[in-house]
């Protein structure tokens, strides 16, 4: 399989590239999906340029912004759905406070931009929109291709933490296809969307096992190039209970600049991957593949990152009578009236 992969593999970005150089002359169709292509032409036109506009400024002075976002997409649309749920501040317990969810950022970004949106067209763009078209423009910003972003859907109504089942960033790479597949989403798009993993920080406690006690051996992940794994245990000391807890870039290559590059996969080829997942693209017998290609070309990168990130955006969308247009992104309609 992997041989035939190596040969087939560009094929599949040849057809990317070709979707996304006749994308503007029809709107998405078929039974995939019910968002379209402007959405909004005809009740809140100029709305992508009101969200571009906004990012642009924030951008300015927190280039962060669109590994905040891209991650605030991840973490929305693998819950319920692509319906900004994971926006909300309602109920006791809302899935942004679930413990796989420590350390989001964006929110007030996306408030601004639902506030500006508002006072232009009141009552018609949705939040799980707005988010959609914020990490696009943001993301390219940072390097990754401005793809088109298909609207039409609806804010959902309900958000626990107990709902929230996003995978340990150790699983294997065959727990995260499995997973991946749970959300229709398949082998390409899964090791093109990690590659968001270009960009931002993560958490020490999120790679302890990887450097202290991989798989309870005692032992650091024998996977990890041994002068990386010293310098990731310079940053990330083996910590205690109630102990600071650092954070480290995903990709050193990219750093405090936020660059989106394929830099990401040439660090997993060289066993230099900060998360355990990510290292293990290396394993798997499409995802090696995969990883060598992008590797190799950044522009095949980009083009499969478009379709994927579009591919994602349409997991389990709320569309027509489902779900509402929320007047704040932090409440539902019925819960911001009481």
């Amino acid at each position: 399989m992997g041989r035939i992969m190596c040969f087939a593999f560009p094929l599949v970005v040849f057809v990317v590239l070709s979707l996304y150089h006749g994308v503007a002359e029809a709107a998405r169709t078929g039974p995939k999906s019910q968002l379209k292509w402007h959405y909004y032409n005809h009740t809140c036109h100029y709305v992508e340029e009101y969200v571009r506009h906004e990012v642009k400024l924030f951008y300015k002075y927190d280039k962060s912004i669109a590994a905040k976002l891209a991650r605030l997409v991840y973490s929305d649309c693998f819950v319920y759905g692509c319906d900004a749920s994971i926006l909300l501040d309602e109920g006791p317990n809302p899935e942004k406070k679930a413990p796989q969810n420590l350390g989001l950022g964006g929110f007030i970004l996306i408030d601004k931009i639902k506030a500006v949106v508002e006072a232009k067209c009141k009552g018609v763009v949705s939040c799980a929109d707005i988010l959609q078209f914020a990490a696009r423009d943001a993301l390219h910003l940072a390097g990754a291709p401005s793809y088109p972003v298909f609207g039409g859907r609806k804010d959902g109504t309900k958000s626990d933490a107990a709902s929230v089942d996003l995978p340990s960033p150790s699983i294997s790479w065959q727990e995260s296809l499995a997973y991946f597949k749970s959300r229709g989403l398949n082998v390409l798009d899964m090791t093109t969307l990690l590659g968001a993993h270009s960009i931002g920080r993560t958490q020490c406690s999120n790679i302890g096992d990887r450097l202290y006690n991989y798989n309870g051996t005692g032992k650091p992940d024998p996977s990890l190039n041994g002068a990386f794994l010293d310098t990731l245990r310079r940053s990330c000391p083996l910590r205690k209970r109630g102990q600071p807890n650092p954070l480290v870039y995903l990709n050193p290559e990219s750093g405090s600049n936020y660059k989106f590059t394929e830099t990401y996969y040439k660090r997993i080829l060289s066993h230099e991957a900060v998360l355990g997942i990510d290292q293990q693209l290396l394993y798997g017998e499409d995802t090696e593949q995969i990883t060598e290609e992008f590797a190799a070309g950044f522009e095949d990168f980009r083009k499969a990152f478009a379709e994927s990130m579009n591919n994602l955006g349409d997991v389990n969308v709320l569309t027509g009578n489902q779900g509402e247009i929320r007047q704040h992104c932090r409440f539902t309609n019925k819960g911001k009236l009481n």
